[in-house]
């Protein structure tokens, strides 16, 4: 890889950042104690520390930029709810280091070709600031602020042939689940391709959308004990939770939404968002269907002739035609806004719009082997985390591909999280 299009990626990722913190006030920043998010001006620190500890300290050998900054920004070792500290550094201290050590990465750089080995640090402190931007973008969500800067609201026409839009048939067999031996610019959790029986199936060719959820939430699917496992409505009677999070009662009976500071029609035709597991879950027994596994999943979008496929589409990258991502337009859009992103069997929008949870914990590959960045998977193996897949409307294109695993504990709904279903066996 070379070094001007490393400089040109770490520089995109600082640019979605500073957009989508910017425009915040100072009393905007000082946010509540809340378990789902980070102090902004925390976490403007946190992804430059991570920058330092592995472009700067893990592979040139170099001295900390800050002293005392492992004391305040590593994540490993600050308990989140210390992130709140009274004498944290300023609004202005963290900005200035945040400069400093894009600065300072970009300068030790070498020119020209830039080998595998050395990329991935760069990759993985990139990939990391784009994940963290997902997370900015829905803490403003969660605070009712502002949609953010840096986006560009493009109107997305849908297509009204998706009503009605029915299954796929997925054959079945021997599926490679995982990323191929050889990708180096991957995560431990996607290692590697393994062997796993898959019986065939039928999957949805879109995701479940607003207004079939609101057909569930509408025949009292929430005050309907039948339709939840025990820890689900477990979950829901501590919640008190009556509908997906941001709905909001519209006088006639339907439904508007909160997206971000503003009240806005629910959108029938668009993908549902913001709903756990157990949301999805209670659906799909409703509805007498089931939750997809991480391998029919993977089969359905990354399956057919000519082998295994990076995208659904096939090995070009995501483009606005293809995948809903990247921010380009403020939240989800309506079914059929991306006519060129179909798999080889007809799954519709399995990359971008909205994450997709699967039936599956979240787990380790047969023979997994920790990558230099330990603390990014192996701490959360284990069946309080579902996986989710494909990627939302505020993911970056660079990051996403078919083996790529989200994980979310059952009971978040803040992040931008949807599902689609399986016929029942």
């Amino acid at each position: 890889m070379r070094s001007a299009e490393l400089i040109e990626m770490l520089r995109d990722a600082r640019r979605r950042t500073l957009d989508l913190v910017s425009d915040l006030t100072d009393r905007q920043m000082e946010v509540p104690l809340l378990p789902i998010i980070n102090p902004p001006i925390w976490e403007m620190g946190h992804v430059a520390w991570f920058w330092e500890r592995w472009a700067l300290r893990h592979l040139r050998g170099e001295e900390p930029v800050r002293p005392w900054g492992d004391a305040v920004w590593d994540s490993a070792a600050v308990a989140h709810d210390t992130r709140w500290r009274p004498d944290a550094p300023s609004r202005v201290e963290t900005w200035n280091y945040m400069q400093e050590v894009l600065d300072r990465v970009i300068e030790r750089l070498p020119a020209g070709e830039v080998s595998d080995q050395e990329a991935y640090f760069y990759w993985l402190a990139t990939m990391h600031e784009d994940m963290h931007d997902e997370a900015f973008t829905y803490t403003r969500q969660t605070l009712g602020y502002a949609a953010p800067l840096g986006t560009v609201e493009t109107p997305r026409r849908g297509d009204a042939r998706t009503r009605g839009h029915g299954d796929v048939e997925v054959p079945g067999g021997t599926w490679m689940l995982g990323a191929m031996p050889g990708t180096v610019f991957v995560f431990d959790n996607e290692k590697w391709e393994h062997p796993v029986e898959v019986r065939p199936f039928r999957i949805a060719r879109w995701p479940v959308t607003n207004g079939e959820f609101g057909d569930f939430v509408n025949d009292g699917g929430y005050r309907r004990r039948e339709w939840w496992s025990e820890e689900g409505w477990t979950w829901r009677e501590q919640e008190r939770s009556e509908h997906p999070l941001y709905w909001v009662p519209r006088g006639n009976g339907g439904w508007m939404r909160r997206h971000f500071d503003q009240v806005v029609p629910l959108g029938e035709d668009i993908p549902v968002i913001h709903v756990n597991w157990y949301e999805a879950e209670a659906y799909c027994r409703w509805v007498g269907r089931r939750l997809p596994t991480e391998a029919e999943w993977e089969m359905a979008a990354a399956g057919g002739p000519g082998g295994k496929r990076e995208f659904p589409w096939g090995e070009k990258p995501p483009t606005p035609e293809r995948a809903h991502l990247d921010a380009r337009s403020v939240g989800c859009s309506p079914l059929g806004s991306v006519p060129a992103g179909a798999s080889a069997f007809g799954c519709q929008e399995m990359i971008g719009n909205t994450w997709e949870w699967t039936a599956d914990d979240f787990q380790p590959y047969p023979g997994f082997v920790i990558d230099p960045y330990k603390e990014y998977s192996q701490p959360w193996f284990g069946p309080e985390r579902k996986v989710l897949r494909g990627g939302c409307w505020a993911t970056r294109s660079r990051l996403i591909r078919n083996t790529w695993r989200n994980f979310y504990t059952k009971d978040r709904r803040d992040v931008f999280g949807g599902f689609r279903t399986c016929a029942a066996d």
